[in-house]
């Protein structure tokens, strides 16, 4: 493998290391329509708990997607928002959910059919 492969790999690896995990993928989405508070984020990801909201928006703060910004509020808040570079994956993660979205049902049915083919195998 030449070394222009290796490093090819590497960096779609280490980007969909970052991005591929669903609170990752619903967050940036929901950054797309406009800058959010912490609270109202937590409102809007169904299921991610507070601890796992801090985790992920400083994940994608360290790599340059989202950016943080603390309000001069009584009591302090803090606001996030897409970068310049997180922007630029609302695209591809758009055309991701659309696609999840139309196929989600036949998706659910097929492996509803492997599973009974499998536990047909099994018996």
């Amino acid at each position: 493998m030449s070394r222009r492969a290796v490093n090819h790999d590497c960096a779609i690896r280490d980007v969909l290391d970052r991005i591929s995990d669903a609170w990752s993928v619903l967050i940036i989405i929901e950054l797309g329509k406009g800058p959010n508070r912490f609270n109202a984020l937590r409102r809007v990801v169904d299921g991610i708990s507070q601890r796992m909201l801090t985790v992920t928006l400083r994940n994608l703060e360290r790599d340059g997607l989202v950016s943080r910004k603390v309000l001069d509020l009584s009591p302090p808040q803090v606001e996030y928002a897409l970068t310049t570079r997180g922007c630029s994956l609302i695209g591809a993660l758009t055309h991701l959910s659309t696609w999840a979205e139309q196929h989600q049902d036949e998706i659910r049915t097929d492996r509803a059919a492997y599973d009974t083919r499998q536990a047909q195998r099994t018996e």
